[in-house]
């Protein structure tokens, strides 16, 4: 008698084969076109802004000082605003928060583009386009899950990520040449243009769904603001999915000190600005390898169960930085640093996972809040210490640091992924 495959005893179950999302998949869907479209007009608008509003300030007042206090306004909104107004995403419709959030913000950037505008003015008018955002953003992720289920999601925000760092790039590398054509006041007013396009592109393409909070729900924001960082930080696995996003205190510190490090690499062929540009884009050419990588011959269980390794390769490489390598070292070291951050994929969407959708605006809202203080804080401490240490000393010891609390991160996360990692398969089996 033939013997009998060990994958065809009787009782035997085979795992069900994962499907996996392609891009084209995804840009198949309507409503994800309408949200990624909408996006990046918006965010490569306000690339142009942030190059606009340097110059403007800088020009009108002739002081570092004042430029770099208007840039830090960029930050400052989300991280005091955000964890309140990132409720609204689950108390009224994400659809008309979306609308509301682009249209006032189209609305404040016009008068910023009004010459002669108070510079107090002006700050206020920064402040109040930037805290919009954190609604905005809130409502943005929560509905994504909704249009995007299973790997959908995963392919989707792989997409989103690429497309963000891109249009990033672009908009810094070519704010300059476009705001020297059409001066600092229109390139505001284009700016505006780009919200009002993206809130046309939402009525157009994404439909209305119902309030996700259920009825009768009208707990005050603070209320509201409470239960989301007691859902957040109560339970975990959650509590472990956040601290691996807010990781990147860590590696994005290399970013924040990546002038006076180009300073010790430069030399007469290469000049400190061109060392730096390359610099600052090692890490984003990284993150786009590994989000297309990652999302795309990776499988979604196999994500979770490597997402420790990542976050650990996110931050090992900075240690070589102490050895102070050549350039070319220097940058093959960073670009693996980016490759290594696409475990945020996996992380963002085993947080999905464990959200219930009726809070998951709060929820990343709270989240959004603290990536931007972490980051602001590790760059802030990291360029403290590069004027004593060194910045190459400095990069090595955020990678040290970084790769500790991977390490006990993804400790953490072994014993207690076995639920999500069942879930996730379920889906995966389910759509193919």
């Amino acid at each position: 008698m033939a013997a009998t495959k060990p994958g065809r005893l009787p009782g035997r179950h085979r795992r069900l084969p994962e499907s996996q999302a392609t891009y084209g998949e995804v840009i198949a869907i309507g409503e994800f076109r309408a949200l990624w479209f909408g996006q990046g007009m918006s965010l490569l608008g306000d690339q142009l802004a942030q190059v606009a509003l340097a110059i403007l300030v800088y020009n009108r007042t002739q002081s570092a000082l004042a430029t770099a206090a208007v840039y830090a306004l960029t930050y400052l909104p989300p991280i005091l605003g955000g964890p309140l107004l990132a409720g609204l995403a689950d108390r009224y419709p994400r659809r008309r928060v979306m609308l509301v959030c682009d249209l006032v913000r189209a609305l404040l950037v016009a008068l910023m583009a009004v010459p002669g505008m108070h510079f107090g003015v002006l700050c206020a008018l920064v402040f109040c386009v930037v805290l919009l955002s954190a609604p905005f953003s809130a409502a943005r992720a929560a509905l994504l899950p909704e249009i995007l289920t299973g790997d959908r999601y995963v392919a989707g925000s792989a997409l989103q990520n690429m497309t963000n760092q891109a249009v990033q790039m672009l908009g810094f590398a070519a704010g300059g040449a476009v705001i020297a054509g059409l001066g600092p006041y229109r390139a505001l007013a284009l700016d505006s243009a780009t919200f009002l396009a993206s809130a046309l592109i939402i009525v157009a393409g994404v439909r209305r769904r119902p309030t996700p909070a259920p009825p009768g729900d009208s707990l005050s924001m603070w209320t509201t603001m409470r239960l989301g960082a007691k859902l957040v930080f109560g339970d975990k696995r959650l509590r472990t999915l956040v601290m691996f996003a807010w990781l990147c205190g860590f590696y994005v510190l290399p970013e924040g000190i990546a002038a006076p490090y180009a300073a010790t690499l430069a030399t007469d062929a290469i000049p400190t600005p061109v060392i730096t540009g390359l610099l600052m884009a090692a890490m984003p050419t990284g993150t786009v390898i590994g989000a297309f990588a990652f999302s795309r011959f990776v499988s979604p269980s196999r994500r979770l169960h490597v997402m420790g390794w990542m976050a650990m390769l996110t931050c090992a490489p900075l240690i070589a930085c102490a050895l102070q390598p050549p350039l070319a070292v220097v940058l093959v070291l960073w670009v693996l640093s980016g490759i290594g951050g696409a475990y945020q994929l996996a992380a963002n969407a085993a947080f999905v996972q464990c959200v219930p959708p009726e809070r998951r605006g709060q929820a990343f809202g709270l989240v959004h809040s603290g990536l931007l203080a972490v980051q602001g804080l590790g760059i802030l401490i990291g360029g403290a210490a590069a004027q004593t240490l060194g910045p190459e000393l400095v990069v090595a010891l955020a990678g040290v640091g970084g790769l500790l609390t991977a390490l006990l991160l993804a400790l953490l996360w072994t014993g207690s992924r076995a639920g999500i990692i069942a879930k996730v398969r379920a889906e995966a089996a389910a759509s193919s």
